[in-house]
């Protein structure tokens, strides 16, 4: 079983990705910054607060932010929501989180489309940040088998099972291809359809799977044994 893309393919960490970087810890928020931006990347600003950061991203327009799980002011799932409900374009991905955390799915329902934990190396951090502004979820391998049996679970009590859901033969190779961690772009490549095309399947398999995002989707394909042999 493949996990969902618990390794990011590397990309070129010189292409100029927008980040903003988010940390209630000034040290770690500047050691951080400096270090990515040695590695080519583009961080067009920090701060120490939710409430700090919403003032400026309208101003700096990021691309990605780098979210702190644990932001002393408020819980950052609530800001998650709030901040692509105001700015759906950007892309987040959560960093020092821990396996266990019960905050983890309600990152996912709130939007985040990647996770760093604490330990990761500023190689990792470089590799995800590239993969997801490419427009894939990245999920270290440590969580995936949580959110596994998470989904499963929660989509066990909302219906019978995803086998039990009439899917067309194309919608169950746009689950195959999300679980296998490609991107809307790269999935259009392989059916040989266009972008919009599978952004309308993954629409109505969401809807479907009465689920929220593509982690869920990729998680729920490969709990129920959906995935191609």
């Amino acid at each position: 079983m493949k996990p969902i893309v618990t390794k990011p393919s590397p990309s070129n960490p010189t292409r100029s990705v927008p980040v903003f970087l988010i940390d209630d810890n000034r040290l770690l928020r500047d050691g951080l910054s400096a270090m990515l931006s040695a590695r080519g990347l583009t961080v067009v600003a920090t701060a120490r607060s939710g409430q700090e950061a919403m003032r400026e991203f309208g101003r700096v327009k990021p691309q990605l932010v780098l979210l702190d799980s644990a932001l002393a002011e408020r819980g950052s799932p609530e800001f998650v929501h709030e901040l692509r409900q105001n700015f759906p374009e950007i892309k987040v991905i959560v960093m020092g989180f821990q396996p266990a955390h019960e905050q983890f799915f309600e990152f996912i329902r709130a939007g985040v489309v990647g996770f760093i934990l604490r330990d990761a190396t500023i190689e990792v951090f470089v590799e995800t940040i590239m993969a997801v502004a490419d427009g894939v979820s990245v999920l270290p391998s440590l969580l995936t088998s949580t959110l596994f049996t998470h989904v499963a679970a929660q989509g066990g009590s909302r219906r019978a099972g995803a086998k039990a859901v009439l899917m067309t033969v194309r919608e169950r190779q746009v689950m195959e291809s999300i679980a296998e961690g490609l991107s809307n772009k790269e999935i259009a490549t392989r059916l040989h359809v266009a972008t919009h095309t599978v952004k309308s399947h993954v629409h109505n398999i969401l809807e479907k799977l009465a689920l929220d995002t593509r982690l869920q989707i990729a998680a729920y394909t490969h709990a129920q044994g959906l995935m191609a042999a």
